[in-house]
């Protein structure tokens, strides 16, 4: 299961209006680079492929990979605003270290 914060689904949502795509997926997937091995990428996506899991947060849909379940599995999506900077942050029970920027981690 994949979750979303408060402020990361009202983000989402602000992002589908601004990009013309209401009632669109949320795609959160795993891809190999970064620094630790393994980043994130999220995406909008019209709907679900074949084999994909789908959950539901607060009126979002989101899909994820079956490839990158495993490394995503019980993650909270966040939204922060703050001095640094702004952005999405995922909290991943599954990653057993990450870089120094957070964006890639190792399982």
């Amino acid at each position: 299961m994949i979750t979303l914060t408060e402020k990361a689904a009202e983000k989402v949502r602000t992002l589908q209006q601004q990009e013309g795509k209401p009632g669109y997926a949320l795609r959160l997937r795993v891809v190999g680079g970064g620094c630790s091995g393994y980043s994130y990428s999220m995406d909008f996506e019209s709907g679900a492929v074949e084999g994909d899991l789908t959950f539901d947060d607060q009126g979002v849909k989101i899909v994820v990979d079956p490839k990158s379940l495993p490394m995503v599995d019980n993650c909270q999506v966040d939204w922060v605003d703050g001095l640094t900077g702004a952005g999405f942050t995922i909290q991943n029970p599954n990653a057993k270290g990450s870089c120094g920027c957070g964006h890639s981690f190792t399982v």
